[in-house]
């Protein structure tokens, strides 16, 4: 619990530095979210390719290659044309062509199986990582994106673990015992109340940094929020918090799946405390489509 606390104080750090950055230094200042993001797109390739079999060493070179290049390759065509998903789409088509030849002339040691694993591990670390970078490079309330993913996250994963603490043993049935026994259905909702919560939270935090920039009245400063919605501003993020806190559990749920059917307890012993970067941000990946279906669609 010490390791998992110190970890937890660390991201909250890091997470505060990199959203001045974004607030202090609009145009550049949200690159420091895009490093993190192609870290989690590396590591998080890393750490599954461990953790699967079947999967050749030049596949793994050439999974490893792209989830490397997909976010840079994202950030630099997105902000220069604004077509980052097509850059990355005609990316992994190449990488999957590349794959497809190997199984060709490379036959009985690169194989079909490890080729469908590799394009998987593309998808879910190196293009939702890409998403997860055009929540940060959104036109419109990219920073109020931001801080509602991250702080939805939070407060849902801490709901969870607060509910299922203490009312668990008296609510005993279970979210999804096949796959972890230890969620708890009055867990899941105490996620979804604390994903809530943290809708309402990061609405008070950007309504705090508009107000600030208001005072402030510089040009240099990220806009925070400015919605053009009819729902208002406190609605739409405690209904965001809602949506998402659900697929912030069902994405904890699915790597669950994935370390059961490898037979392994964590990804990874980078953070400790919480495993590897999987472990850890394994919620972000799954939501990171809704969040950016929010702020893009509903919420702009």
């Amino acid at each position: 619990m010490r390791n998992r606390v110190i970890t937890s104080v660390v991201y909250v750090l890091v997470w505060i530095v990199l959203c001045a950055l974004k607030w202090l230094i609009p145009t550049w200042g949200g690159l420091g979210f895009d490093v993190l993001f192609c870290a989690i797109s590396v590591l998080g390739c890393l750490e599954m390719l461990r953790a699967v079999k079947g999967v050749s060493y030049s596949q793994k070179v050439l999974t490893t290659a792209f989830c490397a290049v997909a976010v840079p390759l994202f950030v630099a065509t997105q902000m220069t044309m604004g077509s980052g998903f097509i850059a990355v789409a005609i990316a992994f088509a190449v990488y999957a062509i590349a794959l497809a030849a190997f199984n060709v002339f490379n036959y009985g040691v690169c194989t079909v199986k490890g080729s469908a694993l590799s394009l998987c591990i593309m998808l879910y670390c190196g293009v939702l990582s890409c998403v997860l970078s055009a929540v940060n490079h959104l036109e419109n309330n990219s920073l109020a994106a931001v801080i509602a993913m991250f702080m939805i996250i939070v407060f849902a994963d801490s709901g969870a673990y607060i509910f299922g603490s203490a009312f668990g043993k008296r609510v005993p049935a279970k979210l999804a015992p096949k796959v972890s026994p230890n969620k708890t259905l009055i867990g899941g909702l105490g996620g979804i109340i604390g994903g809530m919560l943290g809708g309402v939270a990061a609405w008070g935090l950007c309504v705090g940094l508009d107000a600030l920039n208001g005072v402030i009245n510089s040009d240099a400063l990220g806009t925070a929020i400015s919605f053009s919605t009819g729902i208002p501003a406190a609605v739409a993020f405690v209904l965001a918090g809602l949506v998402i806190s659900v697929f912030v559990q069902l994405g904890d749920l699915f790597e669950s799946a994935v370390k059961r059917e490898c037979n392994i307890k964590d990804f990874g012993k980078l953070l400790p405390g919480h495993g590897g970067v999987l472990d850890r941000f394994d919620s972000m990946l799954f939501c990171g489509v809704l969040v950016l279906i929010t702020f893009w669609v509903i919420i702009i």
